[in-house]
């Protein structure tokens, strides 16, 4: 199994290469297209990812190969049935309005990606409706933090809140995505 991808690693290979997004919003717009209802299989987000974030530039071969292990680690995070996901954020050492920060880059991507393959919000459960408005208030989030442990306290559940969240966006929606997978045997 491939080393889990980190936010330092991940923003700082981005940066190296010229993209100028971090880490957080690159893994909330996959998680936003996948939670939204976008094919494991569909192979289109590379090219959604770099409209996005790339001025429609071809990523090159080392960000291409980048992406897809963090696209592929999303997937099995999102696949696994114990809330495996991970967002990808700056660790508990970083200072807390770097993390706020960068969860508020990772929600806004969340709801780029969300909004690039789910347009028809009537169809979503009022739950859904409700984390996507919540979301919204999140990413418009401005004022600095306290380091102080309520500080730390809140944006730990912020950062779960937001978890769950997507979570209960990709089992509503992108359920269907299991769909893709019947070449794997299933277990009963």
């Amino acid at each position: 199994m491939e080393k889990q991808l980190d936010y330092d690693s991940v923003s700082n290979k981005l940066s190296q290469q010229g993209v100028i997004v971090d880490a957080a919003e690159v893994h909330g717009i996959l998680c936003g297209m996948l939670c939204g209802g976008m094919s494991l299989t569909d192979q289109k987000w590379l090219e959604a990812l770099s409209e996005t974030i790339n001025q429609g530039d071809a990523f090159s071969d080392p960000t291409q190969h980048l992406l897809n292990s963090l696209f592929n680690q999303t997937c099995q995070q999102l696949l696994e049935p114990e809330f495996a996901l991970n967002l990808l954020l700056p660790d508990d050492q970083a200072p807390i309005n770097d993390r706020g920060a960068a969860l508020i880059n990772w929600v806004q991507g969340f709801m780029l990606g969300f909004g690039l393959h789910q347009q028809d919000l009537m169809q979503c459960s009022d739950d859904v409706k409700e984390a996507l408005e919540d979301f919204s208030d999140i990413s418009r989030m401005e004022e600095p933090m306290d380091a102080d442990e309520e500080s730390e306290k809140a944006l730990f559940e912020v950062e779960e809140y937001v978890k769950i969240s997507a979570i209960l966006c990709f089992s509503e929606l992108g359920q269907s995505l299991l769909d893709d997978q019947q070449d794997t045997p299933s277990v009963h």
